[in-house]
């Protein structure tokens, strides 16, 4: 553990969210002696941001903890564009009008997670296109363009990775580091911004951002990355066989929420308390000693603390006794994922498959060749058994689904 002074250090570390500093010295500093204003940028790539994303709202929800003011900076401007960071192909450029309906959208979430008001240290929300949007071509290139090399451009991860495969970057994706560069320079003026946090593969942008503001302004302001979150096997976090865990309740319902938080492995029980909840670490420390039933009991508090912290308790109340009275005494439930019998019908493959449960037809198979599948608690081995609505699909002990017509 590292000597630091300030509050905000000290959870951040405490909690695993740092991976590396510009200054550590300078923003420890900083941070003893006043409020410090700090942003993380968010593209409206979609009505909903996922899993992948928790740790960047989490680090500024520890910024209020610690008596700081976090900026939740909406990509309006950006995303226009699209961050080409650790992507081999373009993004889909969207319409002004999807961008707008997904920032809509994406502002329930930190409502959830954040405070926000006019207070000294209550978050607030802003639009990079409340800026970007204006800039002229001519002067910007001439008051900016001028502070970038190419050369160094060229070698940051974000591009060299797509330029080493031979894969297409376009001129387009090229300019969105300065542009966030120069989001930073425009949040230290406008709300007296002294750090940009982002996940590890941002850090070639946030120190572009911090020279930019040293060059143009003479402002000091720091850096500060996480790591990437995997899961103990190495798989990438938040990613499952039935697609993306959204955080949005109208994208992905707080129960299979729950559930994904309930599957996590043993391995990352107390690293994902640390990182996903507001668990004292002293109680975090006990519970990721856990074995056999208590370290499911721990796999459930972090379920149901998560959860609460995304959807309210009240949503993670019911998801828990969704979950209880499925596991525990093989009922059914409104609140299970469903999938339609749709006017042709389904089998029992089909069925499954479309309730995410595996990746593949094939899978399947093989899973009801073991024996792993039941139809209303019955084992089931024929692929082709047509299924009714209201059948109960069970996949394995943990992963329960309804068919509705």
């Amino acid at each position: 553990m590292s000597n630091y002074q300030s509050d905000l250090l000290r959870l951040l570390e405490a909690r695993g969210y740092i991976h590396q500093l510009t200054d550590a010295a300078g923003l420890d500093a900083m941070a003893v002696s006043q409020v410090v204003p700090g942003y993380i940028g968010f593209d409206p790539t979609a009505p909903s941001l996922h899993v992948g994303s928790l740790v960047q709202i989490m680090m500024l929800r520890r910024m209020q903890q610690a008596g700081h003011k976090p900026i939740v900076l909406m990509g309006g401007g950006t995303g226009k564009i699209g961050d080409p960071s650790l992507r081999d192909e373009a993004r889909s450029l969207l319409t002004n009008e999807k961008i707008a309906e997904n920032v809509a959208s994406i502002k329930r979430v930190f409502e959830r997670f954040l405070t926000f008001g006019d207070g000294p240290t209550d978050a607030v929300m802003v639009d990079n296109a409340d800026w970007l949007d204006k800039l002229e071509y001519i002067p910007f290139l001439r008051d900016i363009g001028q502070h970038f090399s190419v050369n160094r451009m060229l070698s940051f991860d974000s591009v060299k990775l797509r330029l080493d495969r031979e894969q297409s970057l376009s001129f387009l994706e090229f300019n969105y580091m300065i542009l966030q560069a120069y989001d930073f320079l425009e949040l230290s003026r406008r709300a007296a911004c002294r750090l940009q946090m982002g996940g590890s593969d941002q850090w070639g942008n946030i120190v572009n951002g911090i020279e930019l503001a040293r060059r143009v302004d003479g402002t000091q302001v720091f850096g500060l990355t996480s790591p990437l979150i995997t899961t103990a096997d190495g798989g990438k976090m938040g990613k499952t066989a039935k697609g993306a865990v959204w955080l949005n309740a109208d994208a992905l319902s707080p129960y299979d929420y729950w559930q994904f938080w309930r599957n996590t492995q043993d391995a990352d029980v107390g690293r994902f308390m640390r990182l996903f909840t507001d668990l004292p670490l002293d109680e975090i420390a006990r519970l990721e000693a856990a074995q056999g039933a208590e370290i499911n009991a721990a796999k459930k508090l972090l379920a149901d603390a998560a959860t609460a912290m995304a959807h309210g308790t009240d949503a993670a109340t019911a998801a828990a006794e969704t979950a209880r009275r499925t596991f525990e005494e093989g009922a059914s439930d409104a609140n299970l994922p469903t999938v339609s019998l749709g006017t042709d019908g389904l089998t029992v493959v089909q069925a499954t498959a479309g309730l995410g449960f595996a990746p593949s037809n094939k899978e399947v198979r093989r899973k009801l060749a073991e024996g792993a599948i039941r139809v209303n608690g019955q084992v089931v081995t024929d692929p082709a058994m047509t299924l009714n609505a209201g059948d109960k699909v069970s996949f394995g002990a943990k992963k329960h689904g309804m068919i509705v017509a």
